[in-house]
């Protein structure tokens, strides 16, 4: 059996040394693979372009990716448990919907002028503030309606429903926008992994490493509440407070993701599933660290498909998520 997990363990583990080294040398600008090693061993000035490229632009995005990867892969995973449903994924409770609302109302009622000054650390704070605060609410929502709702089935409704109605006061902000204010909010809609960069990147790994800590220690938890709410009760577990637990620390990983790099599509819904079927078993103490590698490569792999060779430019990872999300989820699902 322990042969087994570290033989499932690994794969994951090489794929993750793999993307790493693939974000480091693939971009929007050839580097020679030596030229990149050179510049992560500091043998090269440090206002040389590689050095720039690789040292601050690359390597700061790609650990922003495994980063918000995993931290949406195991909040998909808590989710998935609390409700006892495979297809409940961070944005259905409507965290990344509040999300939207607060950077939509920073970005669409400023005419765009706080889109044109989001790399400034104020413009970005703004926007990332304005999001944190819309998930903030959102949640306290939810936690509020919780108190009311004793089937956490209904709770899911709640959720989905609130996600509907603040998506369309989204709609009127968008409708009654400037063209640069609605440019503004569509770029930050698609996603940004090179978003947070390297000054900001401290705070953020802090931030999400500390949760998903808490998540790892949650394993033996989840693992009394996927056996039914009865059998938790009988070990001694409040379920009402526990579940009301593990959604604010999903709700937390999903605000903070989003926050920071925009909203990031279906690696919540679709890696759970992906750490269950190679690893063939329910055990959270092996299914969240393995569910953290997979959602860290899922989001690698995304951001190494989207430079765009030769031109300059990245396509969004909101966009390609759900791209290779889909056939991965539904390959899995049907072998499953």
């Amino acid at each position: 059996m322990k042969s087994r997990v570290v033989l499932y363990y690994l794969l994951p583990l090489l794929l993750l040394v793999l993307l790493v080294g693939v974000n480091l040398w693939y971009g929007s600008v050839s580097l020679p693979p030596a030229e990149v090693w050179q510049a992560l061993c500091g043998n090269l000035p440090a206002d040389s372009a590689a050095h720039l490229i690789v040292c601050e632009l690359r390597l700061p995005t790609l650990l922003t990716a495994a980063l918000v990867g995993a931290a949406l892969a195991v909040s998909g995973l808590l989710m998935q448990t609390v409700f006892s449903n495979p297809l409940a994924d961070p944005s259905v409770l409507g965290v990344n919907a509040g999300a939207a609302l607060g950077a939509a109302t920073a970005l669409l009622c400023m005419g765009g002028a706080l889109g044109a000054a989001a790399g400034s650390w104020g413009g970005w704070l703004t926007v990332a503030g304005a999001a944190a605060v819309g998930a903030a609410a959102v949640m306290a929502l939810l936690m509020a309606c919780a108190v009311v709702v004793r089937n956490h089935l209904m709770l899911l409704v709640v959720g989905v429903m609130i996600s509907y109605a603040v998506g369309a006061v989204v709609t009127l902000l968008s409708y009654f926008a400037s063209a640069d204010g609605l440019r503004s909010y569509v770029a930050w809609g698609m996603g940004n992994f090179a978003g947070v960069g390297l000054e900001r990147l401290p705070v953020f790994a802090a931030l999400v490493v500390g949760l998903c800590v808490v998540a790892c220690w949650m394993a033996k938890p989840l693992n009394a509440l996927l056996l039914g709410g009865d059998y938790a009760r009988n070990l001694g577990y409040r379920v009402r407070s526990l579940r009301l637990l593990l959604l604010l620390l999903s709700g937390l990983l999903c605000a903070l993701c989003t926050a920071f790099c925009g909203p990031i599509a279906f690696i919540g819904l679709a890696v759970p599933h992906v750490a269950r079927f190679t690893l063939r078993t329910a055990d959270h103490r092996l299914l969240v660290p393995a569910t953290l590698l997979w959602g860290a490569n899922l989001a690698l792999l995304c951001n190494a498909l989207s430079p765009i060779w030769g031109h300059g430019v990245s396509l969004p990872p909101g966009a390609l998520t759900p791209l290779l999300g889909v056939p991965i989820a539904w390959l899995v699902l049907r072998r499953g």
